[in-house]
This record gives structure tokens, C-alpha cells and sequence, in this order.
């Protein structure tokens, strides 16, 4: 009697039905996994999705086997566990997957003889000094500057020293264009008023 009793209690703690719910994070990260795959294994692989936040919410049964598959990260089987409420809210731990790809190397061509005629190719006759004084050279530097754009610190460096330029050229005219300002006026001033004095002088005797 005990026996069937407690095989009555433990059918009804299984097929008790409840409101699973869950948030799943990452191992070590604690970040959201988005998009989780959730299969209910127990009840017909009934499938589910986590939202963007690693949130999901769906009805179950206690002691049903719970599947989660994502992208990037190794699978997870969960238990629901048995619970007084009708609720529960379970926190999923997923541990990322790393694949390990052999190591390459790559090499530029295709094969150990067109290396060998790349490299009895080359030409070694000047040496870093020597190219480097031909990359600077005057010739060398007009051609790139005949082709070569100005960046924007040229032109802005260019385009400031042009408005100096024009402003001081601009004080210089007003300044000579006022003739209180101009020594060269005074001076035919002065000049003129001294005739004038000279010319009444010999007028006068």
C-alpha cells in the first residue's frame, strides 16, 4: 500500500505542470547568449527560442529534460526540478565552444619554382642608403607632388597664410590711401606752406 502510494506521489510530482522561465548567460562572461535554441526532450522535442537578452519562458512539466543548443556554444541538458509553486525560474550557464584550427602558413606562390624564379629575379644592386636617397631626390619628390593631392593640413596652412597675406596688403593700401597718414603729404604740406610765406615775404618789400 506505502509502495503504491508513493508511486502515486512521485507520478503527480512528474506530471505537475509549471511555468519554466530562464535567463542564459555565458561561463565566465555572465553575457547574454541571444537566440538559444530550447527543445522540451520530454515532450514531443518541443522547440523554443531565447530572446536577444538570453530570456525564455514556456510551459513544462517537472522532471522534463530541457536542451540547449546555440551556435558557438557546447550543449546543455537541464532537469526541472520539482517546485511547491506553479513558477519557476532557472538560470542557464553556457559554456562557450572553442575550436582549434590547425595552423597554415601561406605562401605567396604557388609553388617552390616560381619562389626559386622570384627570388633569382630580384634585384639587390642598390642597397637601402641608395634607395632611399632616390626616393627623396628633388626629381623624385616633384613628380609625387604632381600627382599626389594636397591633404587638409596643406591646404588649410595654405589657405591661412594667403588670408595673412591679403590682410596685411589690405592695412598697407588703407594706411597710405589716408593722407593724414602719409609722411610723403605732410611733406608737400609743409613744403607748399613754406612757398607760400616765402612768396608774401618778397611780395612785402
Amino acid at each position: 500500500m506505502v509502495f503504491f502510494f508513493l508511486a502515486f506521489v512521485t507520478q503527480a510530482q512528474e506530471k505537475k505542470i509549471i511555468q519554466f522561465s530562464g535567463l542564459i548567460t555565458s561561463v565566465g562572461g555572465e553575457l547574454p547568449v541571444p537566440f538559444v535554441t530550447v527543445t522540451n526532450k520530454s515532450y514531443h522535442n518541443q522547440a523554443f527560442a531565447a530572446n536577444n537578452e538570453g530570456y525564455f519562458s514556456f510551459v513544462a512539466h517537472v522532471g522534463d529534460t530541457i536542451l540547449f543548443t546555440s551556435v558557438g556554444f557546447e550543449s546543455l541538458e537541464y532537469v526541472v526540478p520539482y517546485t511547491d509553486s506553479d513558477k519557476f525560474t532557472a538560470k542557464i550557464s553556457m559554456k562557450s565552444l572553442v575550436i582549434e584550427l590547425p595552423a597554415i602558413t601561406p605562401f605567396p606562390w604557388a609553388s617552390i619554382e616560381e619562389f626559386n624564379i622570384a627570388f633569382m629575379a630580384l634585384d639587390v644592386s642598390d642597397d637601402a642608403t641608395a634607395r632611399i636617397r632616390n626616393s627623396l631626390s628633388r626629381e623624385a619628390l616633384a613628380a609625387l607632388s604632381a600627382v599626389v593631392p594636397r591633404s587638409a593640413e596643406e591646404i588649410q596652412a595654405f589657405n591661412s597664410t594667403q588670408r595673412h597675406i591679403n590682410m596685411s596688403n589690405k592695412n598697407i593700401n588703407q594706411r597710405f590711401a589716408n593722407p593724414l597718414l602719409n609722411p610723403f603729404a605732410w611733406g608737400s604740406f609743409i613744403n607748399s606752406i613754406a612757398k607760400g610765406d616765402y612768396s608774401r615775404q618778397r611780395l612785402k618789400y
